[in-house]
């Protein structure tokens, strides 16, 4: 049965994804000093102001604001006619400790050593996902959307299409068959940019430098090109929109292909599960589709808060996958460690890698070297599901 399905993607000067981008710094700046902190950071962004709280508790020394700035400058509000600028607009500092109720249940001892140590940070459920669609072992859709609007930071950062400025958004429709990606119906671009540049010269300019080299062997010339259908975007970025950290939380996952427990991820420690179980989930997910146990599958695991082990793991897979959930998952639990302080350990997550993050996707990223993307389980897998059909 044929289908069409739609995810997006926004660049890293969205106003969402430029909170996401300072909290994430914070946690990098923290991180850099004081590994064992606990980290909650939220950002609030609009015109001319950039309001930072949330819970922190560490022994760092860190300038908020000037990593606030830094992180400002790093998207590119650099130019003088934005009414959202990393020199001029002003900074609130409102981070407070961390309840000592919930530290007290989640780090037991200061011991990664001791995966007992650290209790989930919260109860809740968090999925992971990983299909054969793509090299990346992502669905096609956000895949491309990511790639576009990646393709939209690369070129203005180097001065291919000058015009353009930092917020933008990118959308794919791709038509399936069955499970089966077969061709992209539909693109949609839109992209903030300088006053005098005209929509004529923007469609030219995006078709020749994003979308075709970015679709490659998936172009055609019968998709439906959408390029700035409002026809005019120069106030864009958090003077256009207010932005939040943690509201782009399909755009940071699976594009909507895949199910999603709610939680964010930007501006946590990795004591907070949401981040941490997600991460895992799709380590799991990835490494069960590369050993070819499933062309699909949905991994969901639960927590509760202050006990170091998932209170639930259950899968998904493709109808004709060669083992059933519960095989599945008694695969899973002999291979796969999801105490917290186990993931923390196994993914060296005490270290300031976050902020490369917070745009274009935490999954898929194969422009980084990220531990809960390694196939490094595949082989295990393999002997195991061979063991049980013998």
């Amino acid at each position: 049965m044929k289908r069409l399905f739609t995810s997006e993607s926004v660049t890293e000067g969205h106003p969402d994804k430029v909170s996401d981008r300072i909290s994430d710094s914070v946690l990098d700046a923290i991180f850099d000093q004081a590994p064992f902190s606990t980290v909650a950071c939220e950002t609030f962004v609009t015109t001319d102001l950039v309001l930072v709280g949330g819970e922190i508790t560490t022994t760092a020394k860190v300038d908020v604001e000037s990593v606030v700035r830094k992180a400002i400058k790093d998207i590119g509000y650099i130019n003088g006619e934005d009414s959202f600028h990393y020199d001029d607009c002003e900074v609130i500092n409102k981070i407070h400790e961390q309840s000592p109720d919930i530290n007290q249940a989640v780090i037991k001892a200061q011991d990664d050593a001791n995966f007992d140590s650290v209790g989930a940070g919260d109860q809740g459920m968090m999925f992971g996902f990983a299909c054969n669609q793509t090299p990346e072992y992502m669905p096609l859709p956000i895949a491309l959307a990511h790639g576009l609007t990646r393709q939209l930071a690369k070129v203005r950062k180097e001065g291919v299409l000058a015009y353009i400025r930092p917020d933008g958004k990118s959308q794919v429709s791709v038509e399936y068959d069955g499970d089966r990606p077969v061709r992209v119906e539909n693109v949609v671009i839109s992209t903030q940019h300088a006053e005098e540049v005209t929509l004529e010269q923007m469609e030219k300019d995006l078709v020749e430098h994003v979308i075709r080299p970015v679709l490659g062997e998936w172009f055609n010339d019968q998709i439906n090109l959408f390029i700035n259908p409002s026809g005019r975007f120069v106030v864009g970025g958090p003077h256009g929109d207010a932005g939040l950290t943690g509201r782009k939380i399909i755009v940071d996952t699976y594009g909507g292909y895949a199910a999603h427990g709610g939680g964010a991820f930007s501006g946590k420690d990795p004591s907070k599960v949401d981040r941490t179980g997600a991460y895992m989930a799709r380590y799991v997910a990835k490494n069960i589709a590369a050993a070819g146990l499933a062309d699909w599958c949905e991994l969901q695991v639960a927590y509760a808060i202050g006990v170091p082990q998932p209170v639930s793991i259950t899968t998904k897979t493709n109808k004709d996958a060669p083992l059933s959930n519960d095989q599945l998952v008694d695969i899973i639990r002999d291979h796969f460690d999801f105490r917290p302080a186990a993931i923390i350990h196994n993914f060296n997550m005490r270290r300031p890698i976050y902020q490369q993050l917070s745009a274009y996707g935490h999954f898929g990223r194969n422009d980084l070297d990220l531990p809960w993307e390694a196939l490094d389980k595949v082989e295990a897998l393999k002997e195991s599901a061979g063991a049980l059909a013998r």
